[in-house]
């Protein structure tokens, strides 16, 4: 476990999957997205209890016990994949989504990773550039038709 002086990471429980799947759907409809948008996003924007189980998730949470944010990496991808990445929308810039950044990029270097491949949503890519992630392409979304989203790749 991390911590900073407000911020500690965490492993989640098995039992946390479902509401920390409902932070990330929290997450994406900050950015203005209506609601049929977010549930069509909902079958890729699930925690995994598998990857609970795994060691390959955290959460962020503040002083008080509140959760910030999570983060689900899945090493099993051509590179390490950083999975998801949300914070809740009241804490946007509280530090939480650097935190969850550089443990994802520890936890895949510790399973033997040297990449970690992001793809991101278009509003969080400035995020990711900012955290050090360099910008390859566009890539097609599995959601929406015609709909493209940026694929960045950190060294790890």
């Amino acid at each position: 476990m991390r911590s900073s002086p407000d911020l500690t990471l965490r492993s989640p429980r098995p039992d946390e999957a479902a509401a920390l799947s409902e932070l990330c759907l929290r997450s994406k409809a900050h950015w203005g997205y209506d609601a049929a948008f977010v549930a069509a996003c909902a079958p890729y924007l699930k925690v995994d209890p598998a990857l609970i189980a795994g060691d390959f998730v955290r959460v962020a949470d503040d002083a008080s016990g509140r959760t910030l944010g999570v983060v689900q990496v899945d090493p099993g991808g051509k590179a390490g994949t950083l999975d998801l990445l949300f914070i809740e929308p009241f804490a946007i810039g509280t530090g939480a989504g650097r935190m969850l950044y550089d443990w994802a990029k520890a936890r895949l270097r510790a399973a033997g990773e040297t990449q970690m491949t992001i793809l991101s949503d278009p509003d969080a890519r400035g995020f990711y550039e900012r955290m050090g992630a360099v910008f390859i392409t566009d890539r097609p979304s599995d959601v929406f038709e015609g709909r493209m989203l940026p694929w960045l790749e950190a060294e790890i």
